[in-house]
């Protein structure tokens, strides 16, 4: 397998978490987003959308970080990224979901810039839109998390899911940001426990061969 990804990418940073719980090995192909490398020919050629991360296998493309996780758990489904009964695996889908989907995008490079440089507004003002939509969505997955009979050691009981997977990325850029976390004590003491274990450590973006 080789995935297309870069360091700081929060989306290829759930992909790299879920390649390492499956203990896969796979080839890393760094295309820097600062650079624009992302944008080239080439790589709309297997991604139109022009986003990271994607992950070929053989010569089949799979795009979407969910997706691919999916895809990884189907076909090694130990240890499982979604719990057996439907009921809770729509829990962790929809808390996954409310990261990538609704606190991620807004957040995105390709947004941060265009704030900038399109609409006109100053670094600090395009801090505090992402600290807004950050705190605003992880205050609501804070609220989940206390509110459920499920939550344990990890967001779902006392095994890494894919709401994890999605989570530590998203605290992680938070922290990047300054973002005020004090609201959201479940959130960091799961996050800070997954940051303990090989699998997330070792996908940190720190610990990426393209770090800078």
């Amino acid at each position: 397998m080789r995935l297309y990804g870069y360091f700081r990418s929060s989306a290829a940073y759930r992909v790299r978490i879920a390649l390492n719980l499956k203990g896969l090995d796979y080839d890393l192909v760094p295309l820097h987003l600062q650079k624009n490398e992302h944008l080239s020919a080439d790589y709309a050629r297997l991604n139109p959308q022009k986003l990271l991360p994607a992950l070929q296998v053989g010569d089949e493309i799979i795009t979407q970080s969910l997706a691919i996780a999916e895809y990884l758990d189907e076909m090694h489904p130990t240890p499982a990224l979604l719990p057996q009964a439907p009921l809770l695996r729509a829990q962790v889908r929809a808390m996954a979901l409310a990261i990538a989907c609704d606190i991620h995008p807004v957040n995105n490079l390709r947004v941060l810039r265009y704030l900038v440089h399109d609409m006109g507004l100053s670094e600090d003002k395009k801090n505090q839109w992402y600290r807004h939509w950050v705190e605003t969505g992880l205050g609501a997955v804070e609220q989940t998390l206390t509110n459920s009979p499920h939550t344990g050691v990890f967001c779902f009981g006392d095994a890494p899911s894919l709401a994890d997977i999605c989570l530590v990325p998203q605290v992680y850029n938070a922290r990047r940001f300054n973002s005020d976390l004090s609201g959201c004590p479940t959130v960091v003491r799961i996050a800070d426990h997954c940051a303990t274990l090989d699998a997330f450590a070792r996908a940190a973006p720190d610990k990426q061969p393209d770090a800078e």
